[in-house]
């Protein structure tokens, strides 16, 4: 996210009465894993968001956009792009909704009439949302285990502290605490008149000045204007002539010598006005540009070490013009039951396949490390089966690959979670810790950069073969 970018993706109690299907998608519709009940008509999609306590209709209803390749199209304004595409599943009572930049598809299967639960909106007292925001996280969240983080117990000091008397600011801090244990960066609670706060994996934000809640206030912009420059300003020293730059800056690219290619992936979104598609065709481009010129190089290195996500299918793309064979990237997966953490959706596979567009096949080394975060570790991942083998030169990436689950409370704050798992070939996820480097090299350390050392590029260029182009 998997883009640092939010989802709109929740869960669906498991004793949901399905009907023989009618024709056409209009209707009730609950989805496997996500907590996720549509409400399908001819001019406008309602998506409401479920536990097996509350059921909460998102704030605006998504409207009905001309149709796409035959399927039903709905977005958030008349003149956008859509949000959602509805197309027809493995029977005719199931579908799959499908958001352009994501990965995977969301199951959905038709119901007879919504829950009970949605008779009435949720209350907005204190203790009515605390309860919601427990509930979505016993039912959803995938790392407790891996987090080592004992929710019941955080759940009832909550119970016990927070009543119907709290003041929006405690109840704020309780929900607050709830999170920052997990140190996970794809969770977090925004209150307009509040603030925001979000989790990191301690440490991993020591280059930020401010950490990561300067960030979250002052946004990337923020971080690529003012702290990037300083970073990278030793690997510039080793590049042949200035970056280019392309899609709004975040692709850029240069050549090391006159035999190695350099590309530098600052996030997989934010490329062009216009959404996910616009965006494909900046990185197209971009890309047709870059691999054009590397005919006969000696190899490229890929830095990563300051990606903020984005669109798992922009990593994707990328994945296809270095690839020399068909392999599958990864499968994901979300939680399929409130109560079983066991239990996951389908897996769908993402595969790479080599691409007749311009690209590169000969040696590759990438570079990553604790800013490489969500879409960044998701094409880091659809990297792993590439042959020949890419090596990883850095440190250990953030740790979060879900595209986030952002949900509401009664009184207008979201909060968000991730839900989901990347699986690679063997059924291993990263989630936590991480994907490991193959070459651990210090990452930004402040010694090196003070020096104007670049030791990972150094150690990436040492790993490519000798040889030179004819």
């Amino acid at each position: 996210m998997s883009s640092v970018l939010f989802a709109l993706w929740m869960a669906f109690p498991s004793s949901s009465t399905f009907q023989t299907a009618e024709p056409g998608p209009n209707g009730y519709w609950a989805s496997e894993g996500y907590g996720l009940m549509v409400t399908i008509e001819d001019s406008s999609l309602v998506i409401h968001e479920l536990t097996a306590i509350s059921c909460l209709a998102q704030p605006d209803a998504l409207v009905r956009l001309p149709d796409e390749d035959g399927h039903r199209a709905y977005g958030a304004s008349v003149d956008g792009e859509p949000s959602i595409l509805v197309l027809s599943g493995d029977a005719p009572e199931r579908k799959r909704l499908r958001r352009p930049g994501t990965a995977s598809d969301i199951l959905v299967r038709r119901i007879t009439a919504p829950p009970q639960s949605c008779a009435s909106p949720p209350a907005a007292t204190p203790t009515a949302m605390l309860e919601l925001f427990i509930r979505t996280w016993e039912e959803h969240y995938i790392l407790f285990d891996q987090k080592m983080v004992d929710w019941s117990a955080l759940a009832k000091l909550a119970r016990a502290r927070v009543t119907d008397a709290s003041t929006p600011r405690e109840l704020f801090d309780m929900l607050a605490g709830l999170i920052t244990p997990f140190e996970d960066v794809h969770t977090g609670l925004s209150a307009p008149e509040l603030g925001s706060v979000r989790g990191a994996r301690a440490g991993t934000d020591a280059v930020i000045p401010g950490g990561i809640e300067a960030l979250a206030a002052n946004g990337p912009g923020w971080f690529f204007a003012e702290v990037a420059p300083h970073l990278f300003a030793p690997t510039n020293e080793h590049l042949n002539g200035p970056l280019r730059r392309f899609c709004n800056d975040q692709v850029q690219f240069a050549l090391i010598g006159d035999d190695v290619g350099y590309l530098r992936l600052l996030s997989f979104s934010g490329y062009a006005d216009g959404g996910y598609r616009a965006d494909r065709r900046c990185l197209d481009d971009a890309l047709d540009s870059f691999f054009a010129e590397l005919v006969g190089f000696r190899g490229m290195v890929i830095d990563v070490r300051v990606n903020f996500g984005g669109d798992d299918p922009l990593g994707l793309a990328i994945a296809e013009r270095l690839a020399t064979t068909e392999y599958t990237a990864y499968r994901k997966e979300a939680r399929a039951d409130p109560s079983d953490r066991t239990k996951w959706t389908p897996g769908q596979p993402s595969v790479v396949r080599p691409s007749a567009r311009p690209g590169f096949r000969g040696p590759v080394v990438e570079l990553t490390g604790p800013l490489t975060i969500s879409a960044g570790e998701t094409f880091t991942q659809a990297l792993m089966g590439r042959v020949p083998k890419i090596a990883r030169v850095g440190e250990h990436t953030q740790g979060v690959f879900s595209d986030v689950l952002s949900r509401h409370l009664p009184n207008g704050w979201r909060f968000w979670l991730p839900n989901e798992v990347f699986r690679d070939a063997e059924g291993r996820t990263f989630d936590g810790p991480g994907i490991p480097p193959t070459d651990p090299v210090p990452v930004f350390a402040p010694a090196d950069v003070a020096a104007g050392r670049d030791p990972g590029l150094e150690r990436a260029l040492a790993l490519l073969p000798a040889s030179r182009r004819p």
